[in-house]
């Protein structure tokens, strides 16, 4: 997710973060387990976001029918009719949150069933899980504007709906120094640019499905991996759905990567992160444009960086992609007014305006989880990767025309996945 600039030519960098449903804070526990009361008629309809609209046509369908992932959300759907109160509805919701993480994540790996059109849609595909996750979001929203539940009750369903289907939930889960394994932390991302082509998948995102729960074999022990899966959309960002998942996993964590897709045919290793919103639309359409949002902005700095091994992990062979050490960054100089590309990082009391991974959200990921690092007080490695832009094969180019699926645009995911396990790995051994 990389938008600086070009937006045409760095589409893939762009990710996360939405102001439509997570992030206020939790209801008082008196209204959150309130019993379910019926509504005013007139105050019954349901919002739907911009992401839940787009369930309506036929990609989406067809991704959930092919997957078998279409009965997800009407069974969500019967769990929360039996709900009486906002406990039993807020059970439902870890429930099958944690359930539609959990099929996500055995399809993407081998186990259970890969859906009845296998042939037609891949296991290794990730867009199962983020249109099944907008299916059942939908399926809240009507539950509550009839359920009589305070406004509050409503979001922190939404909430605990979001981040037990990412896997967010469980990152501080499993693992641990105490048994002898090294202990990693790798997030991923939704699918985004849809509105550009429905038919979009996310390579970080099914890198984080393919990887969640493994053990990799390292030359110092073996490695657990525990990912997540983030939403493209600002206003999740600027309410610290980053730092909630975050914070229990880092201390926890010998190593963490976080990935999004980047540039055609490269993967990126970025030095520099940028505390900067260039304001390309997310997945709401929604656009920010200013210094990244945080806490404690008094202490706030204007740039972080990696910690991860890059120059080993440059110069190892990983797989068929090349791999850069990625330095550049867009400033305003001390004293400066104008913006300009450093080709070797930021200078001395420079504002940041994109870091080497742009301005978007995959930056603005990089940014908090370093950031969140440094404020810990943490010595490990971590920071960011950018994959290649996850393309479909020649003659499958055109939304309008195309099929959901083809050989290449499969091969290439793999290839991808395979990749950047192999990029952990040399990190979690060169660190």
């Amino acid at each position: 997710m990389r938008t600086t600039g070009n937006t045409a030519g760095r589409l893939g960098l762009v990710l996360l973060a939405s102001a439509a449903l997570v992030a206020v804070a939790p209801p008082p526990h008196a209204a959150a387990t309130g019993a379910v009361a019926a509504r005013p008629a007139s105050d019954a309809a349901p919002a739907v976001t911009v992401e839940e609209g787009r369930l309506d046509r036929d990609v989406p369908r067809r991704i959930l029918a092919d997957s078998g992932f279409d009965g997800v959300a009407p069974a969500f759907a019967t769990a929360l009719r039996g709900a009486g109160s906002y406990a039993q509805a807020e059970r439902a919701a870890v429930r099958h949150g944690e359930r539609l993480w959990r099929r996500a994540v055995d399809r993407a790996q081998g186990r259970g069933p890969a859906g009845p059109q296998e042939h037609a849609l891949s296991r290794d595909d990730d867009r199962p899980l983020y249109w099944a996750r907008l299916a059942m979001t939908r399926e809240l929203r009507a539950w509550h504007a009839e359920s009589g539940l305070s406004e509050a009750a409503g979001v922190r369903l939404l909430e605990r709906l979001e981040s037990t289907s990412r896997g967010q939930e469980s990152l501080a889960v499993g693992g641990g120094r105490d048994k002898g394994l090294k202990r990693i932390v790798v997030t991923g991302f939704d699918p985004f640019t849809l509105d550009r082509d429905i038919r979009i998948s996310n390579p970080s995102g099914a890198v984080a499905l393919a990887l969640d729960g493994t053990v990799i074999r390292t030359a110092d022990g073996p490695a657990r991996v525990e990912t997540a899966v983030f939403p493209v959309r600002w206003g999740d960002f600027a309410d610290g759905t980053v730092e909630r998942a975050l914070r229990r996993a880092l201390p926890r964590a010998d190593l963490f990567v976080t990935v999004s897709q980047g540039r055609v045919g490269r993967i990126d290793v970025e030095r520099y992160n940028g505390a900067w919103r260039g304001g390309f639309g997310d997945n709401e359409n929604v656009s920010q444009t200013g210094l990244v949002p945080v806490k404690d902005p008094a202490t706030q700095p204007q740039w972080t960086r990696t910690t991860l091994p890059y120059a080993g992990i440059v110069a190892a062979d990983t797989g068929r992609f090349p791999v850069y050490d990625n330095t550049s960054v867009t400033e305003i100089p001390a004293g400066g007014t104008a913006p300009v590309v450093r080709p070797d990082g930021p200078t001395p009391g420079s504002a940041a305006r994109a870091g080497g991974g742009g301005d978007y959200l995959s930056n603005e990921i990089a940014y908090r989880a370093t950031l969140l690092r440094d404020r810990l007080g943490l010595d490990i490695p971590g920071g960011h990767v950018h994959t290649p832009v996850l393309q479909f094969g020649p003659g499958n180019t055109d939304p309008a025309t195309g099929s959901v699926t083809d050989p290449v645009f499969v091969q290439n995911r793999l290839d991808i996945t395979e990749q950047l396990r192999a990029i952990v790995r040399v990190a979690a051994e060169e660190s």
